[in-house]
């Protein structure tokens, strides 16, 4: 057991849209990204995700739904299956919960893909 202070993990990198592990839990991980900017458009078609926000705030937008903002010590739960990206117009920082298996990127591989994750 080990405890982590999110604040000092954030400030080990300054890359967007790459994760990085912080923490493993009944087959999930625990993730810190900055986001900053749009994602991609993409879906997971076998796991939910849990975007928790640390600083800042971004827009999930989704094909088929309204957009919903996402502020400071708020999270937001996308299930399996739902198309949709993240807009962030200055940086956030998020913890993201979801299973091992998630690849940042579901469903489209491009040059934001990231396969290996570094753990923090």
């Amino acid at each position: 057991m080990e405890k982590v202070n999110i604040k000092n993990k954030f400030e080990l990198f300054s890359d967007h849209w790459n994760p990085k592990i912080v923490g493993e839990l009944n087959g999930q991980h625990v993730k810190l990204v900055k986001f900053l900017g749009e994602f991609i458009w993409h879906l997971h078609e076998n796991e939910d995700e849990l975007f928790y926000v640390i600083r800042g705030k971004f827009k999930m937008q989704f094909r088929e739904r309204n957009t919903i903002e996402v502020c400071e010590n708020e999270f937001l739960i996308v299930p399996r299956g739902i198309e949709h990206r993240s807009v962030a117009d200055d940086e956030v920082w998020a913890m993201v919960f979801e299973p091992k298996s998630a690849i940042n990127t579901g469903n489209v591989t491009n040059d934001l893909t990231q396969r290996i994750l570094e753990k923090l």
